[in-house]
């Protein structure tokens, strides 16, 4: 019998801790399935996704997923599958010689962000939020995009948050170059469709990180909450799934086929660092045999804090329920 034969597109140049790397070169495939593949920068690849459905299979933000959900229109069917995780608040560029010490002195300041609805940054802003009071309708936000995710989905901001609109002859970078703003949130080095700021905000001589260690910021947060901040899952368009629900199941065990593929030599080269005496043998039990898991039981605080900041920054008008957006062969994973 014949595979069926299904478009993918995922990020994977773009993001170096992209766990879905085999998938896309073939190295890992699904059962029953012959996949066309595509590498594409993650927010052009969503933005074209909820335009015009390009692709079966593709990486998509949990927010939009979120999003579609709620207005009972979502076209696409999520898979427990997280290609991709980042600590956002510890993103957050201000300028070497301003007076922004601390979150909280971020109130009253003007901060650049790629799109202010984006993953990440609502992420960044949630995160802020509960951890240190940092209040959104406090600072004066200026998006970069022009064409955006929100656009799409006619977003408004909560009542109280100011938003302005960079001009196509400004960036992010050109911004803060010319003391027009007093830091960035979340901004996109690579030039796609959607995104034009260029270069790296963080690398600019002018600019330092909001956490003199971020690292250490995010194992702080991480050992406190449990939460690995979740940009990103994989969704299936629902009318393949509705003519083949066995391809929910069948590309869950792949990607996670292939991220264990991809795990397993950092697994070893860990332990060869205890055998040697690097680290303290003590340590080896607090080690994860998996750091990035998939499925839902072992991400579901992750998932429903991401709902509830979807909820409390106005994407959605109400909390949406996980199984509102996963395949529901997969709420027991």
């Amino acid at each position: 019998m014949a595979k069926l034969q299904l478009s993918v597109a995922l990020a994977v140049s773009e993001q170096r801790n992209n766990l879905t790397r085999l998938i896309l070169e073939g190295a890992v495939s699904p059962d029953g399935i012959d996949l066309i593949p595509s590498d594409v920068y993650s927010g052009e690849l969503i933005w074209r996704q909820l335009r015009s459905a390009e692709f079966d299979i593709a990486q998509m933000s949990v927010t939009a997923l979120l999003m579609l959900a709620e207005r009972g229109d979502n076209p696409w069917v999520a898979l427990p599958v997280f290609p991709f995780r980042d600590f956002h608040h510890t993103r957050f560029q201000v300028r070497q010689e301003g007076d922004i010490q601390e979150p909280q002195d971020l109130h009253g300041k003007h901060i650049g962000v790629a799109e202010y609805m984006m993953t990440a940054a609502v992420w960044s802003r949630g995160i802020l939020q509960d951890e240190f009071g940092v209040e959104p309708e406090k600072l004066t936000w200026y998006q970069e995009r022009l064409e955006s995710i929100g656009k799409e989905f006619g977003y408004q901001a909560p009542a109280g948050v100011t938003i302005h609109q960079i001009p196509a002859d400004k960036t992010i970078a050109t911004m803060l170059a010319a003391d027009e703003l007093d830091g960035a949130a979340i901004t996109i080095a690579g030039t796609t469709l959607l995104d034009r700021t260029g270069v790296s905000v963080s690398a600019q001589p002018q600019m330092r990180p909001l956490f003199p260690d971020p690292v250490a910021e995010n194992a702080r947060y991480f050992q406190k909450t449990g939460i690995s901040p979740i940009n990103h899952c994989v969704a299936v368009r629902k009318s393949v799934l509705e003519r083949h629900p066995w391809v929910a199941l069948n590309l869950y065990h792949a990607f996670l086929e292939a991220k264990e593929q991809l795990l397993a030599p950092a697994r070893d080269l860990v332990q060869s660092y205890f055998q040697f005496g690097y680290l303290p043998l003590e340590g080896r039990q607090s080690v994860p045999a998996d750091p990035f898991p998939y499925g839902i039981s072992a991400n579901r605080k992750t998932l429903e804090t991401m709902a509830r900041y979807g909820y409390e920054q106005n994407l959605t008008k109400r909390p949406v329920g996980l199984e509102e957006i996963f395949s529901p062969n997969t709420m027991d994973t």
